[in-house]
């Protein structure tokens, strides 16, 4: 329910009790006013009866005495007096037609006062507003003295006076629930306003919105105001995160280009130096005796240890500085050119590659055979790097065994199977191992890497609109299937599909 509707609810339900508790009174008030002046009349009137009474063993006779009796506005007072024993046996001379004035039973022990009564008159009944007084003889009940009026009139009118109460309150209250659903929907107008601009706002992610403020400067203009200061001071500090952010990206990309260049160098002089102490080693001989000169084979070796080392950490710093401009590419936007590719080549040249790596399982290649005449619109060099990825993961993590790659077809999709023996995982980390620097189990510490390995595949995976599969035991190994689309959809993400039951052998 509508903070208008409720609003005009609550107004309309105050609204009708007062017209209630006013309709209430104005009607007590009219009443008591009506027959107030004719009340008082009739008490008069019967204090100017006599009631004449006489008593025996046998019989109780009633008589009565009247004074002067009185008119209230053309309305004529009629006396009765009544025997319990006989009926009303007295009536005033002013009785314009044969009729009786009802009246309580003796066993009611009638009170004396003011009471409705109607008369009879040609099978029609007439209201009376009548005033009773008991009569009793020796504290029995033996009488009654009745002055009535006719109050057909009154009562018409204060019957009339009620219909116009209750319908004219109803239609106030009908007035001003719509007219309260009109003035509140003006005054929360401004609040629809916020709502619409809000909705902008986080629909389109556009912090440049405000909300027009019009009306005076009340309650909702005040929150208007402060709205429009929130949201500028939200604008510029987005602004300021979002300029850093792209001057972070910039960095990250500048530094690996920049340190590309010498680590290149490096590696490409530290070549040239192996190559050059090999030749020196082999071809030491003194120009002039023509003797073999021997050579100091500590330096050497340690020489050579030197290069290695440094050939090995400029491998390392190569290889994150790659993966660094990887992630780079995928945090600007980068979108991989990509064009139709056989699969079977590009595996075979991975096979033949991944035997050279370093590992202490066997590399097993397992049925390839669906492979064949398969063509995807993918980018030769990321997917030979996202294949890589898996299987040096793979070798990383089996210390005895064997890997193996397969391949199979489902539907419209071909699936690369990297399955291995190796220590496997803790189910609860499979949705933490595509985030960057994320290592499986850091206590294990039987392995080394910077964690960027798998957040650079799930980037190359989502570019080709793939998805890969997990199935891991703890202390069983792992299986990867990476699937790829033989015809792209329309899917924007890959998904990870995770599998922790038993592995299928």
């Amino acid at each position: 329910m509508s903070i208008r509707l409720r609003l005009t609810l609550w107004i309309s339900g105050l609204l009708a009790v007062t017209m209630i508790v006013f309709g209430i009174g104005i009607y007590f008030f009219v009443n008591w006013n009506t027959y107030a002046e004719i009340k008082e009349q009739m008490r008069v009137q019967d204090s100017k009866i006599d009631v004449i009474g006489a008593t025996n063993f046998l019989d109780q006779t009633l008589d009565l005495i009247v004074g002067p009796q009185f008119r209230i506005e053309k309305k004529d007072m009629f006396i009765q007096l009544v025997n319990y024993k006989e009926g009303a046996i007295k009536q005033s001379n002013n009785f314009p037609y044969e009729f009786v004035i009802t009246y309580p039973e003796a066993k009611t022990n009638p009170k004396k006062g003011f009471v409705k009564t109607h008369v009879v008159i040609n099978k029609s009944k007439y209201s009376m507003l009548t005033y009773q007084r008991p009569y009793y003889l020796d504290k029995d009940l033996v009488g009654l003295v009745q002055v009535a009026v006719f109050s057909y009139n009154e009562e018409r009118f204060l019957s009339g006076l009620r219909t116009i109460l209750i319908f004219s309150s109803l239609a106030v209250v009908f007035i001003a629930f719509t007219v309260g659903l009109f003035v509140a929907r003006q005054a929360l107008r401004p609040i629809e306003r916020v709502i619409r601009a809000t909705e902008q706002i986080e629909n389109g992610s556009d912090l440049s919105v405000r909300i027009p403020a019009l009306g005076p400067k009340d309650e909702i203009g005040r929150l208007v105001t402060t709205l429009n200061i929130m949201l500028g001071r939200l604008e510029m500090a987005y602004n300021e995160l979002n300029e850093a952010y792209k001057a972070q990206r910039r960095f990250v990309s500048d530094a690996s280009h920049e340190l590309r260049t010498p680590l290149t160098t490096i590696r490409g002089n530290i070549e040239l130096l192996e190559r050059m102490w090999t030749k020196v080693k082999e071809t030491n001989q003194n120009a002039e005796t023509g003797e073999w000169m021997p050579l100091d084979l500590d330096r050497w070796e340690m020489s050579k240890e030197s290069m290695s080392d440094i050939s090995a950490e400029a491998t390392r710093m190569s290889t994150l500085v790659n993966d660094l401009l990887a992630l780079a590419r995928a945090d600007a936007g980068y979108t991989m050119e990509k064009t139709p590719l056989d699969l079977m080549p590009l595996t075979e040249e991975v096979v033949r590659r991944a035997q050279l790596l370093p590992r202490t399982a066997d590399w097993v290649v397992g049925d390839l055979n669906s492979l064949v005449g398969v063509r995807v619109n993918a980018n030769h060099n990321y997917l030979q790097q996202l294949l890589f990825i898996f299987i040096e993961n793979a070798f990383k993590y089996t210390p005895e065994g064997s890997i193996e790659l397969s391949a199979v077809r489902n539907d419209q999709q071909i699936g690369y199977v990297i399955q291995d023996t190796g220590i496997g995982m803790n189910p609860e980390e499979i949705p933490h191992i595509f985030d960057r620097f994320y290592r499986a189990d850091e206590s294990r510490g039987v392995t080394v890497g910077t964690g960027l390995g798998l957040s650079i595949a799930k980037w190359i995976i989502d570019e080709h609109q793939g998805s890969v599969e997990v199935t891991t035991r703890e202390g069983f190994g792992t299986k990867f299937i990476i699937w790829l689309p033989l015809s792209f959809s329309d899917t924007p993400h890959s998904s990870i599909i995770v599998a922790t039951d038993e592995m299928k052998e």
